[in-house]
């Protein structure tokens, strides 16, 4: 179990320390739930009231509040509460699943793969011909790398996950458990005899930049022709949907079940709410927030907020719901 002083602790989060605790810091935990040996944080004034009957005896709170620690008690004051407990966190990350031995002998690596130093593969990985696979490379049990896949350095895959042939990932990539990056985009047409469904081919790739994290079950489908692309440091949800050749830039977040339709293009610095529906074709411009659950149909343009189905200036509407309540409200 890792343990830390709350001076240990201030030395990383580099905060203000206001009053003392002799106590070993096991972890952190939420303030109602916290036991004398935790450290708990305090990011919203709402929850300033909880401080006195919380069991903590140390929490990071955002400078501005005014706080009293109490006896053998901490307080760590930041700018950002939020981003200081993302640094604690790290600090009690723990060890991950352990390797008996670097490659699992049921783990099957073709011969003209290049494998980089460091690589390590779990039982029933797979991986294709061709392949290149940088140095730290971790796969975990059952993952599986088709032909032709390039892999960049520090990536790991964890259990399940299927990187389909010629795909290319980037460097400290992380691909959670049954995330699929690389399957047909979803491309049918009517056949000339109205009786069928023609399939159309996707003959292109998935391209991965570096530190992007796919969430699980995650679904990028590879391109027509040309590349799916999702830029540097995005990071993608649980069961998120990439349709084929769409481009995100750098780091996008996309909330779980969000989905883009096919040839949709994202700026940089995008933030797409849980459950959001971005139609085909569509190019939503730098900066931009959309609200969960809406539904784009046009373009965005830069720093816009658009929130509804279909989605509008996040202003104009509130402005409708706040009408349409006043238009249905019962009569007295």
């Amino acid at each position: 179990m890792k343990t830390f002083t709350i001076e240990a602790i201030n030395e990383v989060l580099q905060g203000t320390l206001v009053g003392h605790t002799n106590t070993a810091i096991i972890g952190p935990e939420q303030l109602e739930m916290a036991q004398s040996n935790h450290i708990s944080f305090i990011g919203n004034k709402k929850y300033l009231k909880l401080w006195e009957g919380s069991k903590a005896c140390a929490a990071i709170v955002n400078q501005e509040f005014e706080l009293e620690p109490g006896e053998n008690r901490a307080l760590i004051k930041v700018k950002n509460a939020d981003l200081a407990m993302a640094r604690l966190l790290e600090m009690y990350v723990p060890e991950s699943p352990a390797f008996d031995e670097d490659i699992h002998p049921t783990a099957v690596i073709h011969h003209t793969a290049i494998i980089g130093k460091g690589f390590r593969a779990g039982a029933g990985a797979y991986v294709g011909a061709y392949c290149i696979i940088g140095k730290d490379v971790t796969l975990y049990p059952n993952t599986t790398i088709l032909d032709h896949c390039h892999i960049g350095d520090h990536t790991t895959l964890w259990p399940g996950a299927v990187i389909r042939e010629r795909c290319v990932l980037g460097h400290h990539c992380i691909i959670h458990a049954n995330a699929s990056i690389g399957s047909d985009g979803f491309g049918f047409r009517p056949s000339d005899d109205g009786r069928g469904l023609v399939k159309i081919p996707h003959i292109g790739n998935v391209v991965l930049g570096n530190y992007v994290e796919v969430g699980s079950s995650t679904c990028i489908d590879r391109a027509k022709f040309s590349s799916t692309i999702i830029g540097d440091g995005t990071k993608l949800d649980n069961l998120v949907q990439i349709g084929h050749n769409s481009k995100t830039g750098r780091f996008c977040l996309m909330a779980g079940s969000s989905g883009l339709a096919g040839s949709v293009t994202i700026g940089d610095g995008v933030i797409i709410g849980g459950g959001v529906c971005v139609s085909d074709h569509v190019t939503v411009g730098n900066g931009v927030l959309i609200g969960g659950m809406s539904g784009v149909i046009n373009d965005v343009e830069d720093g816009k907020k658009v929130l509804g189905y279909p989605a509008v200036e996040a202003r104009d509407c509130l402005r409708q719901w706040a009408f349409l309540r006043k238009a249905i409200a019962p009569t007295k």
